[in-house]
């Protein structure tokens, strides 16, 4: 057996012992017949980002064969209000087999499926959030030869009752241990039922923010996952947010992915670490253990259209709350090498060439160790507002714009945007000046991407009704001066936080 498919948490995985690209039909029903499966869920995102849910009950073998096979109508323009009318409303919603999990917060067995959109004549569901990841996933190898990976951070506050015992330092949450940090077992049973559900989790951790408001505690956590191809990446992520919400509640736990929710304390955001496959490796990696020259134009890319990627990733006006100096998120478009100050972030990434488990631990033989597949180049301006499968899309198109431009000047404007210093000093406030600025808030994202829309409507990736739904909303909070507002004003800043406090 692959050591790929041992101790596998997922349950439909550790008993079929395959991996979940290769599950089929036949081997679905088997699971459903010996594990006594007595129902079945559908499960997808909307245009507002949540997760949809559609219940079915097992009458028979043969009704379960049709449920796997024809899949169920449903009302598109309640899914879907900006991009199907009432009149003409039918989609179809088929599952995708490789996402196939047993839902473990229901008391009857239920095997549960994320899906996708067909229209009438059976054609994949354009403005279907999946499928334009999956255009963008498909143009971006035929284009380059390479396969776009990711994975992401996942922010969270977790809100419970005041505790006088062993309090917290506020802001110095770090990888805090209990008893200072209350809702580390928490977070580690979220992540054990993230994982049941196909989710490859990298590590958790409690994060830097905590404060005490009004008698409640709010304790940051993070989980972060494994590189994978960009579609099972965001699916991931979409039901890990599920799954940490579903828990809370059962514990009588509050949770919050929003951005911001209080000033002068650390926001969440929802950081996408990206890698470029070919044949295999990681080619991320150069000569040397440098990065790359495609990684460069890549990050040339995601420069070039930073500002247009925020109207993906930053859909709130609480997102732009968040992207203020000296809170470890980025305010201008620039990249460096271990740097948080940077909007795009290249972390270690195990290429020294010293084998540190052996320093670590001299009792092991030295050996060398291939630690290639590890570098990322991380984008640190998307929140959880974001709908994850645009942010990915986006993201996967901004790299392919800078891998297509001539390899000359895509490199001229990586080395022009490369910072190595935290640019918020104020010894460093020259360098600052010459960097463009991020949107500050949802209108000016909007008026950005209308000026780039043509790169992400190149190749048919985006629709462009898809694009004109993304700025018709973000230009629906009118929040151009809200900002300002709401600093002069703490009742305003309550009220919107209160607002979007269960954004995404």
């Amino acid at each position: 057996m692959e050591k790929t498919l041992e101790l596998n948490p997922n349950a439909v995985v550790a008993f079929l012992k395959k991996k979940p690209v290769d599950l089929t039909r036949e081997d679905l029903i088997k699971f459903i017949k010996e594990n006594n499966i007595r129902m079945i869920d559908f499960m997808y995102p909307a245009e507002d980002g949540r997760v949809k849910t559609l219940n079915f009950v097992i009458n028979n073998l043969a009704y379960a064969e049709t449920i796997l096979t024809e899949g169920e109508r449903v009302d598109g323009s309640s899914l879907f209000p900006s991009f199907v009318e009432a009149g003409n409303s039918d989609l179809y919603v088929l599952p995708r087999y490789r996402t196939a999990f047993v839902n473990p917060f229901s008391e009857i067995p239920t095997l549960c499926f994320l899906c996708s959109f067909f229209d009438k004549d059976g054609s994949a569901f354009a403005c279907a959030p999946y499928q334009t990841l999956m255009r963008a996933a498909k143009v971006f190898r035929e284009s380059t030869g390479m396969t776009f990976e990711a994975m992401g951070e996942l922010e969270y506050y977790v809100i419970t009752d005041e505790d006088h015992l062993f309090p917290a330092t506020d802001q110095r949450g770090y990888h805090e241990s209990g008893p200072f940090a209350k809702l580390n077992e928490f977070r580690r049973e979220c992540m054990d039922y993230v994982a049941k559900t196909g989710g490859q989790i990298k590590y958790g951790h409690s994060e830097v923010g905590n404060f005490c408001q009004d008698g409640k505690v709010y304790e940051q956590n993070e989980i972060e996952f494994l590189p994978n191809p960009v579609e099972t990446a965001a699916d991931q992520l979409l039901l890990a947010k599920w799954v940490i919400r579903n828990l809370a509640y059962e514990y009588g736990l509050d949770v919050c992915f929003a951005p911001k929710i209080t000033v002068g304390k650390a926001g969440s955001g929802m950081h996408i670490h990206m890698r470029l496959m070919k044949d295999g490796k990681n080619a991320t990696l150069g000569k040397n253990g440098k990065l790359s020259d495609e990684a460069r134009r890549a990050i040339a890319g995601l420069m070039l259209m930073a500002p247009a990627i925020t109207a993906f990733g930053n859909k709130n006006p609480t997102s732009y709350f968040r992207l203020v100096p000296h809170q470890e998120a980025p305010t201008n478009v620039c990249w460096g090498d271990c740097n948080r100050s940077a909007l795009v972030r290249v972390p270690l990434g195990w290429s020294s060439g010293t084998d540190m488990c052996h320093a670590a631990n001299p009792q092991q033989p030295s050996a060398d160790h291939d630690t290639t597949e590890k570098q990322t180049f991380e984008m640190r301006s998307p929140d959880c507002s974001a709908d994850i499968y645009q942010l990915m899309a986006g993201l996967c198109v901004a790299a392919r714009e800078g891998l297509e431009l001539p390899e000359s000047d895509a490199l001229r404007i990586a080395a022009d945007k490369y910072v190595d210093m935290d640019i918020h000093k104020s010894e460093n406030a020259a360098r600052l000046a010459t960097l463009d600025s991020l949107p500050v808030c949802c209108s000016e994202s909007a008026d950005c991407l209308e000026k780039q829309r043509a790169v992400f409507e190149a190749a048919g990736v985006f629709e462009p009704r898809m694009i004109d739904g993304i700025i018709k909303g973000l230009k629906s909070f009118d929040d151009k001066y809200l900002h300002e507002r709401a600093k002069a004003d703490p009742n305003l800043m309550r009220e919107l936080v209160e607002k979007y406090f269960y954004c995404g």
